[in-house]
């Protein structure tokens, strides 16, 4: 996904956020290892690596989301999950391998969404709808994680010397290129079927993907505007962009802009 962007800053004090973080880990259910025979636990080392891993990933996600990826310190994550800032580099090379592996598992989420909705519909406005109604469909955590995407995907594109983080950020430069292919193909089939005006794909799958993108430079949790009320603005805004007909709050259909467009049934429903 082509997520360009600006480093905003987040103000807010830090260690009441850091505080509150720790007491949410604290809360979460930790499943027990089952018991072998002997009375030991089986695999007990390899899962608690996995869970604190995992602890880690949401902390910075949520740390980094809400004031900033600059403005966010390691040692902050590492007290928030309640370890020692040296026992990190036991999961993550650094700050910013651990924001490049956010990066890749929110990019491997969203393909697998993509290939999920739109294999499942035949019909392609149907399916395009979907797709953005699904995207605007995220929890708390999922818009804090696209906010940091957004603002922090030019680093995707900068050469690393340590192997670890050079590592993590093909892997998100090529999920991110994955994603943007999957979009100008699944676009092509719309024109394809006479659904949408040609146009050339790949610039396409960028405008659509950039005017979503842009949501998350300014909108915020909590912030009293529901995302739901966002969605009904920005995604028939992103269909007509595709090409596919605006429709208003009365229902009345404006004639989207742009190439010659062969007859199709297909009927973006009214939400």
């Amino acid at each position: 996904m082509a997520m360009v962007g600006v480093q905003p800053h987040w103000p807010g004090p830090p260690r009441p956020l850091v505080e509150s973080i720790r007491l949410q880990l604290e809360k979460e259910v930790v499943p027990q290892p089952r018991q072998s025979r002997n009375g030991r636990s089986n695999n007990r080392g390899a899962r608690s690596s996995r869970s604190k891993r995992a602890a880690i990933l949401e902390t910075a996600t949520e740390l980094f989301g809400r004031e900033g990826y600059e403005h966010s310190k390691w040692a902050d994550v590492a007290a928030a999950v309640g370890i020692g800032s040296t026992a990190l580099y036991h999961y993550f090379e650094s700050k910013l391998h651990c924001l490049y592996e956010i990066m890749a598992e929110a990019l491997e989420e969203e393909v697998e969404r993509f290939d999920r909705i739109t294999r499942e519909r035949d019909d392609f406005a149907e399916a395009l709808e979907a797709v953005l109604q699904a995207a605007f469909d995220l929890s708390e955590r999922e818009v804090l994680r696209n906010r940091l995407l957004v603002s922090e995907q030019v680093l995707v594109g900068v050469h690393r010397t340590s192997a670890r983080e050079e590592e993590a950020r093909q892997l998100a430069r090529a999920r991110t290129r994955d994603l943007e292919f999957k979009w100008a193909a699944f676009l092509t089939r719309g024109m394809e079927q006479g659904a949408i005006p040609e146009a050339e794909p790949r610039l396409l799958a960028r405008a659509i993907l950039g005017l979503y993108n842009s949501v998350f430079h300014w909108y915020r949790p909590r912030a009293g505007l529901p995302l739901a009320d966002v969605a009904d603005f920005y995604v028939p805004r992103c269909l007509a962009v595709a090409g596919l007909a605006l429709r208003s709050g009365d229902g009345a259909v404006s004639p989207a802009s742009g190439g010659k467009r062969r007859a199709s049934r297909s009927r973006v429903a009214k939400r």
